[in-house]
Formats: C-alpha cells, sequence, structure tokens
C-alpha cells in the first residue's frame, strides 16, 4: 500500500526551463501544495484557520531530485506522516508519474503548528491529533522511507 495521494498536477509550460524540465523551485511549490491538501485532511482547511486562527509554518525541508521531469507529464505527490508530536509534524512528500516505479524527487519536512496572533507555536487541536493517529496508523505499514534524514555531505 502506498503513501496518501495528497497532490496531483499536470507540469506547466511556466515550470519548466530551457532544457525542458522541472525548475527547482516548482519541485517545492509542488510539495506545498500536497501540505496545503493535507493539512485540509487533518483539519487546518482554510475555514477552520480562519476561526481558530492556526496554521502550519514550515522550519525546515529538504529536497532530492532524483529523476527528469518533463512538460506536461502528469505527477502526484504521495504523502507520508513520518511523526508528530503536539506542535510538530514530521512529513515525506514524493512526486511520481505513471509508467515509472521510483520517485522522481522526495522531500522531508518538519513542520511547526503555529497561532498567527503570536505567532507562536502552539499545541494542535484535540480534532487533528485524531486525524493524526488515524493517518499514522493507516500508514503503520509502509517502509521508512529510503531517503529519510538524509544529509547534505562531501564524500570522504
Amino acid at each position: 500500500m502506498p503513501a496518501q495521494i495528497t497532490y496531483r498536477t499536470p507540469v506547466q509550460a511556466d515550470w519548466v526551463d530551457y532544457n525542458g524540465h522541472l525548475r527547482d523551485a516548482y519541485y517545492l511549490l509542488i510539495f506545498s501544495y500536497a501540505t496545503d491538501a493535507l493539512m485540509e485532511r487533518i483539519g487546518l482547511d482554510a475555514d477552520s484557520r480562519g476561526q481558530s486562527g492556526n496554521s502550519l509554518f514550515t522550519l525546515e525541508a529538504h529536497i532530492n531530485y532524483l529523476h527528469e521531469v518533463k512538460l506536461g507529464t502528469e505527477v502526484w505527490v504521495q504523502t507520508q506522516i513520518i511523526g508528530f508530536d503536539n506542535k510538530r509534524l514530521h512529513l515525506y512528500h514524493s512526486l511520481h508519474r505513471a509508467g515509472f516505479d521510483e520517485a522522481l524527487a522526495a522531500s522531508e519536512q518538519m513542520l511547526l503548528h503555529v497561532d498567527l496572533a503570536g505567532p507562536k507555536s502552539a499545541p494542535f487541536a484535540e480534532a487533528s491529533i485524531t486525524l493524526l493517529d488515524k493517518m499514522v496508523g493507516n500508514q503503520r505499514d509502509l517502509p521508512t522511507p529510503t531517503l529519510k534524514g538524509r544529509v547534505i555531505k562531501l564524500p570522504g
């Protein structure tokens, strides 16, 4: 069972570079839209954010560019929750396309639940904790992502 699909899109013409490849920044854009979709699934949709004054901020994001992505390719993001506590969410997005078994790119991220009035960190609402617990339970049998915890360094 793969991780949950959170976002799907064709690669747009203004997202590609002079080589016809998806530009670096647009990988992050696609992963950002997947995070937005995940937020809706855990009770942090636009209406809830407006009522509660809470949202998620990205603290850290690592992107691995694994295979080229070209103009017009239909891609989707699969999202796996690595873990969470009362204020933070650790997730792993992977980018995919039909007919290709490997991930095209991956992004490991740490997000912080924030009270926008501060802004300052704030505990997740109980409803979000319940939804996150359910998602983690549904993903219990997924393998640990290959690139989880990867560090940037020169070999040697």
